[in-house]
């Protein structure tokens, strides 16, 4: 049923295996290419673990970032289990989040370690049930920091026996906190071969002084398809994105620093193709499921494997085929973990301007608190604004407030339409956000 609910009608190899692993063990370390499916390679064992009857917190699920936690979430949702999910994360007042599980009564738990951790020591929710933990990017446990907040997180879970770890890259040793030492690691990395045999990879040699040109020439050659441009600095994404954006391409910034909410519009405008270029740190390298990814560059070096593979991962996924395209300076080799014998990608001769990202996105003054959903907005864009059901893009709906993505070629007539309409009985601000 939850599978009908995604739209998947078969399991890959190693999700079969997983689930299958896991009717048989306690626990269960999984490493997979990025882009195989781990997500449900986790929530549907955890699923058929979760007892009807139980009123308290079943399962927690501890993710590196808050963009993973939600996406998880938002996978979650869509199945429609009949199991509630709350997550939590930062970025938001944790009152916010404490009264919101009061009224939730969760089965599962899905957050970030710091938050999670300000919570138990809250006693925000009780644990006395929770009996399965779900580490995804397992190795990043390892990294400082992480580790530390790790553990005192565990040592708050007394009655945990079932641990899932799961990453695309391995550790050298699975942390002792994680308690899943001894277990058969499943390794799918070969198997699978995820990105690496579906991606082509090519090198883009340059100079220093020409890097932000030759990048222009590369993307307007992708003809707006969706690209992400890794930088290794916050600094360096900020200088990268205005100067496309001065440059006439649709892009957004996405890194660290960057306030919560505009974080959230960056990804959500992406995601919904309203822009078609993501420039980002390696924040965005890990778990974010963004569909028809088709390019990604390197416009700075990964500098550790790990990040090399986590980046390459944002295409590809799935059954998908992609490229991965190196900004490289003459007589500076790459690491040695780039593969050998790189074709150079030639450039066209004379730089196209790509065609402008069909779909913008409207901004609505109401949210959750409002008790508005997604198939309220749906309904009052099509019956107010006239909008066809292929005209009406992705819609996600926040605490205070809605974005709705819609064909840029009709967005006067729906602002025109909707002016001073009701929805569900609540007049509202409806306007575009600038491109």
């Amino acid at each position: 049923m939850a599978l009908e609910k995604l739209g998947i009608k078969e399991l890959n190899a190693m999700q079969q295996a997983a689930i299958e692993h896991c009717r048989k063990s306690d626990s269960m370390v999984l490493l997979s290419p990025t882009g195989t499916g781990k997500t449900l390679a986790f929530l549907l064992p955890l699923l058929e673990r979760l007892k009807f009857g139980n009123s308290g917190v079943q399962a927690l699920v501890v993710l590196p970032s808050r963009e993973l936690a939600k996406q998880v979430f938002e996978v979650w949702r869509a199945m429609a289990t009949p199991f509630h999910m709350v997550a939590l994360y930062g970025g938001r007042p944790l009152e916010q989040e404490i009264a919101s599980l009061s009224g939730a009564m969760p089965s599962v738990i899905v957050g970030t370690p710091g938050r999670l951790l300000d919570h138990l020591n809250r006693n925000s929710f009780g644990v006395d049930l929770c009996s399965l933990l779900v580490i995804d990017e397992f190795d990043k446990c390892l990294e400082m920091g992480f580790h530390d907040e790790m553990s005192k997180l565990v040592e708050k879970l007394p009655v945990v026996r079932s641990r899932f770890l799961l990453s695309a890259t391995d550790a050298a040793e699975i942390p002792e906190f994680a308690g899943a030492a001894d277990v058969e690691k499943l390794d799918y990395r070969e198997v699978e071969k995820a990105p690496v045999g579906r991606t082509s990879f090519y090198t883009v040699t340059t100079t220093p002084e020409k890097r932000l040109e030759k990048l222009f020439s590369l993307l307007c050659s992708f003809n707006g398809e969706p690209a992400i441009v890794f930088c290794n600095f916050r600094e360096t994404v900020d200088e990268v994105s205005k100067f496309l954006s001065k440059s006439s391409l649709s892009c957004v910034a996405y890194q660290g620093a960057m306030e919560q909410k505009m974080r959230e519009l960056a990804l959500y405008r992406f995601k919904s193709g309203c822009s078609n270029i993501l420039v980002c740190t390696d924040l965005a390298a890990r778990g974010l499921d963004i569909k028809d990814v088709k390019h990604v560059v390197h416009y700075q070096r990964a500098l550790t494997v790990e990040t090399f593979t986590h980046r390459n991962g944002r295409t590809a996924r799935w059954e998908a085929e992609g490229s991965v395209y190196m900004m490289a300076f003459e007589n500076k080799p790459l690491p040695d973990f780039v593969p050998d014998g790189l074709e150079e990608y030639t450039l066209p001769k004379r730089d196209i301007l790509p065609p402008v990202p069909e779909w913008t996105t409207l901004y609505v003054g109401k949210g959750k608190r409002d008790k508005l959903s997604r198939g309220d907005l749906a309904g009052f864009f099509m019956k107010k604004g006239g909008l066809r059901a292929d005209e009406l893009g992705t819609i996600i709906v926040f605490e205070n407030y809605s974005y709705v993505a819609i064909k840029l070629n009709r967005m006067r007539a729906v602002i025109k339409a909707v002016e001073g309409e009701k929805i569900k009985g609540v007049k509202t601000i409806v306007q575009p956000l600038r491109r």
